[in-house]
């Protein structure tokens, strides 16, 4: 059997690179939401601005009439 020296520095730049993957995964999802939740927002400015109703924008939206209304303001 074969035994190899083991280096610290590798299996911490291992691990380091995982972790910069998990950040960076973790780091586009929350991107991702941020996005859609910006996204919705401005559907939901717009749409007021051209007059629908709360209950037409919640219905186009699925967003609650009351976050709707805090938009509105």
């Amino acid at each position: 059997m074969l035994v190899t020296e083991w280096n610290w520095d590798d299996a911490l730049a291992v691990r380091h690179a995982e972790g910069w993957e998990q950040g960076e995964a973790k780091g586009r999802e929350e991107g991702k939401a941020e996005g859609k939740a910006e996204g919705k927002e401005e559907i939901i400015k717009n749409a007021l601005a051209k007059g629908y109703s709360l209950e037409q924008v919640h219905e186009i939206t699925g967003v609650e009439i009351e976050v709707i209304k805090r938009l509105q303001a």
